[in-house]
């Protein structure tokens, strides 16, 4: 039996699925087996825009809570729109932390790396991996926190995944600065209940739509 839209949470994430409530199903059933085609047309572009919707209106809410950017949260939004005969759509929003680089304009100070309305006391901006330049600290600095710095693990001894990263021909403690978005996870609930009131409202005008236009074909 359809339940509705639901999220499903996992340790790095969550997973939102957007369908039709059981009662919703059973009236676009009804209308299904008078023009199934355009029925089935509507009930499919109605989740894929409230997916579109729900997508817009996370990333807004996100941006301002963290204040990071966001075109940074919308990388973290995977949309899995309704193909063929599929009955739902998913929406997956990665909450692992993000890399602080990519929250807005990084820039560098006498005193530290302020980005976003932050300022990252002791820190440097530089490109160690990859392509672009990251947030880092060495973490024997007096200004480093764990809280700045999550998922950060640094070991005693060295290696590519231990913490330590070759600088300078020497080696170096050193952690990227990221921004925590688990604080997003305690509004999984209310995201859902906005996305099934928006599938309705979307539902009926899609369903109004096909409507007129069988109607206009008789």
């Amino acid at each position: 039996m359809s339940v509705g839209s639901h999220f499903k949470a996992s340790a790095g994430g969550g997973m939102i699925s957007i369908q039709s409530s059981s009662s919703d199903l059973q009236a676009f059933q009804e209308l299904a087996k008078v023009v199934p085609k355009a029925a089935a047309a509507a009930h499919c572009r109605a989740i894929n825009k409230t997916l579109g919707w729900l997508r817009t209106h996370i990333a807004r809410a996100v941006s301002r809570q963290e204040r990071i950017a966001v075109a940074a949260v919308r990388q973290r939004l995977r949309s899995y729109p309704v193909t063929g005969g599929a009955m739902s759509g998913k929406l997956w929003f990665g909450l692992n932390a993000i890399e602080s680089s990519r929250i807005g304009r990084a820039r560098q100070t006498g005193s530290g790396v302020s980005v976003a309305g932050r300022r990252y006391q002791g820190a440097f901006l530089k490109q160690v991996y990859g392509n672009k330049p990251d947030i880092w600290i060495r973490t024997a600095s007096k200004h480093f926190s764990s809280d700045d710095y999550p998922d950060s693990t640094v070991r005693a001894r060295g290696g590519a995944s231990s913490g330590w990263i070759a600088e300078n021909d020497s080696r170096f403690p050193l952690a990227k600065a990221k921004v925590s978005l688990e604080q997003a996870r305690p509004h999984f609930d209310s995201w859902v209940r906005k996305a099934d009131e928006r599938l309705l409202e979307i539902l009926q005008q899609e369903l109004n739509f096909e409507l007129q236009k069988y109607l206009k074909g008789k």
